[in-house]
């Protein structure tokens, strides 16, 4: 079994005269996003690696998880601004020497992406954060596998 972790950025900031791309993390969004992967960590949530869109406020908050996880970080364009196809393309190449990924990506594409792997409804807050157990044992087998939501967090209810 692997396992999927879908992380939205926490809370950014947008000054004025800022592309979208170069979105800063909120002071909010940082106090959120340590309160968060703290809480994943000491509930002993295990992650092999994480990718992250190259976007500021989205590498930022990875950046802040892998203060607790000391991971290798990956940034991938297809993460910015992704839809579902974009999503299954990347799970599908990962390396299956890798067990639990976390991907750390934006809305509307994460929320899409996780609804159409569950019947539940997922509206991610900034900083939320789903987890999915995906069956088989290689990442290939994605789109055919069986997708079950195993957790749902979110910054204000943890």
């Amino acid at each position: 079994m692997k396992k999927l972790i879908l992380v939205r950025h926490a809370k950014s900031d947008w000054p004025e005269n800022t592309d979208d791309f170069d979105r800063p993390l909120s002071e909010k969004g940082e106090k959120n996003a340590e309160k968060m992967a703290k809480f994943l960590k000491e509930n002993k949530i295990e992650i092999d690696k994480f990718y992250s869109s190259p976007a500021l406020r989205a590498f930022k908050t990875c950046e802040i998880f892998n203060k607790e996880y000391q991971l290798e970080v990956e940034t991938m364009q297809k993460l910015y601004n992704a839809s579902e196809t974009n999503f299954e393309s990347l799970i599908t190449d990962l390396p299956d020497n890798l067990n639990t990924v976390a991907m750390f990506s934006h809305n509307n594409g994460i929320s899409n992406f996780a609804n159409s792997m569950s019947h539940d409804v997922f509206m991610f807050p900034t900083c939320g954060v789903a987890g999915f157990a995906i069956e088989g044992d290689s990442w290939s087998d994605f789109h055919s596998a069986e997708k079950k939501p195993i957790f749902f967090y979110e910054p204000s209810k943890i």
